[in-house]
């Protein structure tokens, strides 16, 4: 018989161990929400838009007879639409399309609906907005593209606004900048980067025919030529030289701008054709087929004609300058050459303005290109300043908005 089995021993019972809890963690309180507060600065600018009254009329500079001069008058403010809003300018710029209007030429008489409020280059500080205007604020720092579009011809549509068939311009068919107070749609609007001189924005709109006219070709190792120093031709010797360009020649017969144009940038030679002549100075430059970009700023014949001379095989042309009616040129050099001609007109938007922009921010000044300063009611003497030949960009004062209101962008 297998072996019995030893009984079983009876189990043993354990003694339940006491279950000890983990002592609760004390839950960290959220800190009270503190609002965020802006500084005391924009705080107080913030108020002071809020508490602004703005004046049914305003001072003005208009082109108020069809004669030569400017007056200086008091005109309503100006309403705004949905889509527009209304800037306290802050200072404008004296353009050569303003002495056009102030001599009251043929053009201007051709082009002015007088009376009219002139001006288009400014900067100011937007204090009141349509309902429809959502991405620009009040307090914002701004100027504004002066040819305001259609927005349905062909090039509006493809995006080539600056070519647009129907534009009005500010300050020419359009009431103008040279006011306490202007108005612009919302897409005309360009709120200014921080760290940037208020005169220059006053100017972005010459800085951008500048820039549009300099960087129509590519210019990097390039030898350039430009023909005319005033404001706009000095500014893009200084951009060419800033984009890379070897050799930078410009030519006029006002030693005084040209010396301004030697301001913008390293290394611009300089020309005064009544004193020099060009084949020395390329011989100088050990250039030997000419130049391969030009730029013609003055509109004067003589300029032109020497350019097409001296443009190497294959250069490019862009032409800002406006010629008189009977300007000729020699098609055969034009054609036998190979050389392509490029009208420029205005600032494409907005490329351009983006340009501007990074180039002051890469450490191009235009700053040396404004040389006179006054206050709006002693528009005169800006007037005359530039009549006298030995003046850059004048700007004229308004008030103290971007100072007391303005609140630059991050």
């Amino acid at each position: 018989m297998p072996a019995k089995k030893p009984p079983a021993k009876p189990a043993t019972k354990m003694a339940a161990k006491p279950v000890v809890k983990a002592a609760a963690k004390p839950v960290a309180k959220a800190a009270p929400t503190k609002a965020v507060k802006a500084p005391a600065s924009v705080a107080a600018k913030v108020k002071a838009i809020d508490s602004l009254v703005i004046p049914k009329t305003m001072k003005a500079i208009s082109k108020k007879y069809r004669k030569e001069g400017l007056t200086l008058v008091t005109v309503p403010v100006p309403e705004i639409g949905v889509d527009e809003v209304l800037i306290k300018v802050d200072r404008t710029g004296i353009c050569g399309t303003d002495v056009h209007i102030y001599k009251w030429d043929e053009w201007a008489q051709k082009t002015i609906p007088a009376p009219m409020v002139v001006g288009h280059e400014f900067v100011g500080v937007v204090v009141k907005k349509g309902a429809n205007v959502h991405d620009i604020q009040l307090g914002d720092i701004v100027s504004a593209e002066g040819h305001v579009v259609c927005g349905i011809c062909r090039n509006c549509r493809a995006g080539r606004f600056h070519l647009c068939r129907a534009d009005k311009g500010i300050g020419v068919t359009r009431q103008g900048a040279f006011a306490e107070y202007v108005s612009v749609p919302k897409t005309n609007v360009w709120i200014h980067a921080q760290g940037i001189n208020p005169d220059v924005m006053s100017i972005f709109d010459p800085y951008g025919n500048a820039t549009h006219t300099a960087l129509s070709f590519p210019v990097l190792g390039e030898d350039v030529l430009i023909t005319g120093a005033g404001p706009i031709g000095a500014m893009a010797a200084g951009i060419v030289r800033h984009a890379g360009a070897r050799n930078v020649v410009i030519t006029d017969t006002n030693d005084y701008r040209l010396g301004l144009a030697q301001k913008l940038g390293k290394n611009i030679r300089t020309v005064n054709i009544l004193k020099e002549k060009l084949d020395d100075v390329m011989q100088e430059l050990n250039m030997t087929e000419g130049f391969d970009v030009g730029l013609e700023m003055s509109g004067v014949e003589a300029a032109f004609k020497e350019m097409v001379e001296k443009m190497a095989n294959g250069g490019k042309i862009a032409i800002l300058g406006i010629p008189s009616s009977g300007t000729s040129i020699n098609w055969n050099r034009v054609i036998f050459k190979g050389l392509t001609l490029r009208g420029i007109y205005g600032r494409q938007m907005w490329e351009t303005w983006y340009m501007m922009t990074t180039m002051l921010q890469s450490g191009f000044s235009i700053d040396p290109i404004i040389t006179h300063r006054f206050k709006f009611t002693d528009f005169e003497k800006g007037f005359q300043e530039i009549f006298s030949g030995k003046s850059g960009k004048v700007v004229l004062s308004w008030s103290d908005s971007i100072k007391e209101i303005g609140i630059p962008r991050d």
